[in-house]
């Protein structure tokens, strides 16, 4: 079994980490440690936690470093959960001997500097020395975290971090408070029950149509002030699912012709503005007329026929202001003005309540929701409308 042996620095940082700062030949990096790409496995577990390699970053730092006066400064960043052995050399010096074991396959994972790494592989003529530094952590699923933290402040794509956030924790608020909708987005695009199975993009299902993001902000709502809210905590989960499952299979239902065959550029049923607006219908039928199934909230959209432009024509606020129907973006005034619209027309129809409270829910009282949605965050570049939103959640 290989084992690679280096001398190293230790930094006394956390009693519940090991950071260690080696010098190694690229060549032996490659050995022991791996780039795992985020993706699927066949049930839809979520497997590794790298983005792709971006082509043009790796050819031009490889152009870079081919010239012989080439330095590399910045440490590559790799993850260790076991296969490492360390002696310190002194109780009164920062220096450690390490060993790494490689056995069959990589026990490290690269958390920082993969772009660097895949441009030095690109060189493998070429004697080339790195800094590495080694994070031991003790599993898994903090070395998943160690991912997220070191890399929010990096241009990553949000839809990655988000979908590595359920199960994470120790996370900042700002990111936490997104967990419980990122596990319930998750669940809605992988589990076989659900009929929004696949129709959600993530980053590991660039094939979905409707943006996680806007689904996350659907359930971030109906938690804090919502259908959602009123359920016992062991319910919260499995109960919301079934909601927003039931509710999405109701609305392809009634608008067909905007459903099938569309992208949110061809239709803005599709669109972060169309879903996040349609959340606040679904509060609405749920707390006011009892909806819990695809047939009863079939039954509170159809009334919507007539008042919408998914896919052509115009819309028609309140307000008199005519909007053409791909005139909706994500801004959060124009996102507002349609969940008024379309709440308002609900109400203008004398709907009977479908049954009386659902088993186990507290009864709902919306009239006087003040609290807004979750605040925008650098990771959205949305703003929000205090005003508007309780507007809204005044009319349901």
């Amino acid at each position: 079994m290989p084992v690679f042996k280096y001398r190293g620095v230790i930094a006394r940082q956390s009693p519940e980490h090991k950071a260690i700062t080696i010098v190694a030949p690229a060549s032996e990096v490659f050995a022991f440690a791996s780039i795992v790409r985020a993706g699927r496995d066949k049930s839809g577990v979520l497997q590794g936690f790298q983005r792709p390699q971006i082509a043009s970053h790796i050819r031009e730092i490889g152009g870079y470093l081919e010239a012989p006066d080439a330095v590399l400064p910045n440490s590559i960043v790799i993850g260790f959960v076991e296969g490492v052995t360390l002696r310190e050399t002194s109780p009164d010096v920062d220096v450690v001997d390490l060993s790494i074991e490689a056995e069959h396959e990589p026990r490290g994972y690269v958390i920082d500097g993969q772009q660097r790494l895949s441009a030095l592989a690109r060189l493998p003529y070429k004697y080339f020395e790195v800094f590495v530094s080694i994070l031991v952590c003790r599993d898994v699923g903090e070395l998943r975290r160690q991912f997220v933290l070191i890399n929010n402040t990096r241009p990553l794509p949000k839809a990655l971090i988000y979908e590595l956030l359920p199960g994470t924790s120790g996370l900042p608020g700002r990111l936490s408070s997104r967990s419980f909708a990122a596990q319930l987005t998750e669940r809605l695009n992988f589990d076989p029950n659900s009929f929004l199975r696949g129709k959600i993009y993530q980053f590991t299902n660039p094939a979905g149509v409707i943006r996680d993001t806007a689904m996350q902000r659907l359930i971030i709502y109906s938690v804090t002030d919502g259908a959602m809210r009123e359920l016992p905590p062991e319910k919260q989960f499995s109960g919301g699912f079934k909601l927003i499952s039931e509710f999405f299979a109701a609305v392809k239902e009634v608008f067909e012709a905007d459903w099938e065959g569309h992208t949110p550029k061809t239709s803005r049923l599709l669109h972060g503005a169309g879903v996040q607006a349609l959340g606040y219908v679904m509060e609405l039928l749920i707390a006011r007329y009892g909806a819990q199934t695809r047939r009863d909230f079939a039954h509170g959209l159809a009334v919507l026929r007539g008042h919408t432009a998914w896919s052509s024509g115009a819309w028609r606020f309140s307000d008199g202001e005519a909007l053409p129907w791909n005139g909706l973006g994500n801004k959060n005034q124009q996102i507002m003005a349609l969940a008024e619209h379309l709440v308002s027309a609900v109400r203008k129809h004398p709907l009977q309540r479908f049954r009386l409270e659902h088993p186990g829910a507290r009864r709902t009282n919306l009239e006087h929701v003040t609290r807004q949605p979750e605040p925008a965050s650098s990771l959205d570049g949305e703003l929000d409308s205090e005003s508007a939103h309780d507007e809204v959640a005044a009319k349901i």
